[in-house]
């Protein structure tokens, strides 16, 4: 396995991996978490009374990976690229299978506003005029996988198509920029330092895109939170990460989460994914970003074979052909 095809393993797994630890503890504070399971080590089923992952499994998935997928599918489908409409009805048909399962609540505040919006016939580059949360980021990797960041301006013509129809601001292209750029480093063998860096200078730039909203820097605030942390014991780091940076589904808090706490882990993805677990808050989402971008860094040979074969078994994924296709796409822009 060459180190591309190891990475963007890595990456959708890793996305899966973190997704799946933070699904029981999603939506809980830091401090009912401690009450409940003193610290998360591992798969734990949804609580029962957990209003958004009570009954699942051990190891489930949640939105995050089964959104990214869609995003990577259509991307694969088109030679790399996303008509918004497709997206749209893609997600819609998605949530509508999941309701015909049970699942409710599945989408995020920005996308939902933006789908019914749709649904009522406003164009798409309407429909994501004020999506400013993390629905972007937390399906953006696939894009990070099928092309490299550089020369940049080109790679941002890309995230902003898969943003448009739900999150077409500054915020939200900003951040979705963020963790596309760091996964795409990693997978053209750049390291942590490397990740983080190109974040920084993707959300830079992706702020300039889209329609403006208030709200505070995507970038400066990825930099704030990876010296927050900094040579703090694990504990005060998460404390610190909850009662400064924030876990909420808004981007300028989750997004510069999920880098506090690939920098606090040293980019070890399991052990980013545990930390996620344990902040509360929008913690898959969290875990989900920090195992992507550990992943691209570290390659799917650093995740826990365990761990990989219960995300795989539990949720019947079998990632490894959309990874070669995405690798595809990767290796027909470069030769452009």
């Amino acid at each position: 396995m060459n180190h591309q095809h190891d990475r963007a393993l890595g990456a959708l797994y890793g996305l899966a991996m973190g997704d799946a630890l933070g699904m029981p503890t999603q939506i809980m504070s830091r401090r009912s978490i401690v009450a409940r399971f003193g610290t998360v080590t591992g798969f734990e089923p949804g609580p029962e009374d957990n209003p958004v992952s009570a009954g699942m499994p051990a190891g489930s998935v949640t939105d995050d990976t089964d959104q990214a997928i869609i995003v990577g599918r259509l991307l694969t489908g088109a030679g790399g690229r996303i008509e918004p409409l497709r997206l749209a009805h893609e997600l819609l048909e998605w949530e509508r299978a999941m309701k015909a399962k049970g699942s409710f609540d599945l989408l995020g505040p920005s996308t939902k506003a933006a789908l019914e919006a749709v649904s009522r016939g406003v164009p798409p580059e309407e429909a994501g005029k004020s999506g400013a949360t993390n629905g972007a980021a937390m399906r953006i990797t696939p894009v990070g996988v099928a092309f490299p960041d550089t020369p940049l301006e080109p790679f941002l013509d890309r995230v902003a198509e898969a943003c448009q129809v739900t999150h077409d601001t500054s915020i939200g292209i900003a951040s979705a920029a963020a963790v596309a750029a760091a996964v795409s480093r990693g997978i053209d063998g750049g390291d942590l330092e490397d990740a983080i860096g190109a974040a920084i200078t993707a959300a830079k730039a992706g702020a300039e895109r889209g329609h403006w909203v208030a709200g505070a820097d995507i970038a400066a605030r990825i930099g704030w939170a990876v010296e927050l942390v900094r040579g703090l014991p694990e504990r005060q780091a998460l404390d610190r990460v909850c009662d400064l940076v924030g876990t909420s589904v808004a981007s300028q808090e989750s997004v510069p989460a999920a880098f506090a706490v690939l920098a606090l882990a040293e980019g070890e993805p399991w052990r980013a994914c545990l930390l996620a677990a344990n902040l509360g808050g929008d913690c898959d989402t969290i875990g989900a970003i920090a195992g992507a971008v550990a992943g691209a860094v570290s390659g799917a040979s650093a995740l826990p074979d365990e761990a990989l074969a219960t995300v795989r078994s539990v949720n019947g994924l079998d990632l490894e052909p959309l990874a070669k296709s995405l690798l595809a796409l990767r290796a027909g822009s470069t030769a452009q």
